[in-house]
């Protein structure tokens, strides 16, 4: 004989459901500043950006003529916002691998018992809690060419004064600005490699394999997911780059003139972004700009998780909920 469960009464399943609506209300209370803050910095102006997209405002005039998809026929047309796009993704290309495979190099080096470990993990870290601001300024002044460190010594080696900040070296110096803070990726990694089973490790060796068999057949498996979430984070980070360019070029004399003293092998996107804004007041073009450059930060990490992802090993496996289910 089967006995039937116990079910609540009337009045207990009253009591049931209002208890879950009160920790329903308590939950969102909680989250409601998190939420009120989304949509007022993020979803609005993300939304009315999208909607200038479709305008030539100026950002002054009240009314916002209407031009559909023209902003965005020009974007796609237009040869200096394209080769900023690239000079971007050229940027990118250069940064993320060496930020990458340099950050993981050091850990690797700074893992092991070393006396003075300590010091060297410290100065190494200490360039990535310099503001991008400071750091910038910094090396602007030691790629001066007349008072600049850089130039000093290499005089001593019979080299004339170069001029860094401007023509095609002014690309260099950006892309040494934007590798200053590796040491972020350092203090991640050696957490990583604090996770590596040390048994495993001890079974490579006993089986007759070398420092690199481990590394490859343990060490990379291990730390995997988080060499994928810094390679997602530096390339959204290094299509930003903004500030750096900015302050890294000749002073001038009012925001209107910022674009134009900027040397073109630094002018990346968001700097013809900001100069469609604040330069020529295209306030629906710069918007166009923005949507299509959102587009493009997507695709590429979509392409990084499809592409990057299948290498990845997980400990825990992440869809393992939704095949219970």
């Amino acid at each position: 004989m089967r006995l039937k469960s116990a079910r609540p009464t009337g009045p207990a399943r009253r009591r049931r459901r209002s208890g879950r609506r009160g920790e329903a209300l308590a939950f969102y209370g909680f989250v409601s500043p998190w939420l009120i803050g989304t949509a007022v910095l993020t979803v609005f102006p993300v939304g009315y950006a999208f909607y200038l997209s479709f305008t030539a405002w100026d950002g002054i005039a009240p009314f916002k003529p209407w031009v559909g998809l023209d902003n965005y026929r020009e974007v796609l047309t237009s040869a200096d916002t394209l080769s900023s796009l690239a000079r971007t993704l050229t940027l990118v290309a250069i940064i993320v691998p060496t930020t990458i495979a340099g950050s993981l190099l050091l850990a690797l080096l700074l893992n092991e018992r070393v006396r003075g470990r300590t010091v060297f993990r410290t100065l190494i870290y200490i360039p990535a809690i310099v503001p991008p601001v400071a750091a910038s300024l910094i090396w602007k002044v030691a790629f001066d060419q007349n008072s600049g460190g850089v130039n000093r010594f290499l005089h001593i080696f019979g080299v004339n004064a170069l001029m860094w900040l401007t023509g095609s070296r002014a690309f260099i110096v950006l892309v040494i600005v934007l590798l200053w803070g590796i040491g972020a990726g350092l203090i991640i990694n050696l957490a990583a490699l604090q996770t590596v089973p040390a048994e495993q490790l001890e079974a490579v060796r006993l089986d007759g394999g070398g420092a690199f068999t481990a590394f490859r057949h343990v060490t990379l498996p291990v730390i995997s997911p988080v060499l994928l979430f810094q390679t997602v984070l530096v390339t959204i980070t290094t299509l930003q780059t903004f500030v750096p360019v900015l302050l890294l070029s000749p002073i001038s004399d009012g925001v209107a003139n910022v674009y134009t003293n900027i040397p073109n092998a630094n002018r990346v996107y968001m700097v013809d972004v900001y100069s469609q804004f604040f330069s020529y007041s295209r306030y629906g073009y710069g918007s166009a700009m923005l949507t299509i450059f959102f587009l493009v930060i997507v695709a590429l990490t979509v392409l990084i998780f499809k592409v990057a992802g299948r290498s990845v090993f997980y400990a825990v496996d992440p869809n393992a909920a939704a095949k219970e289910g």
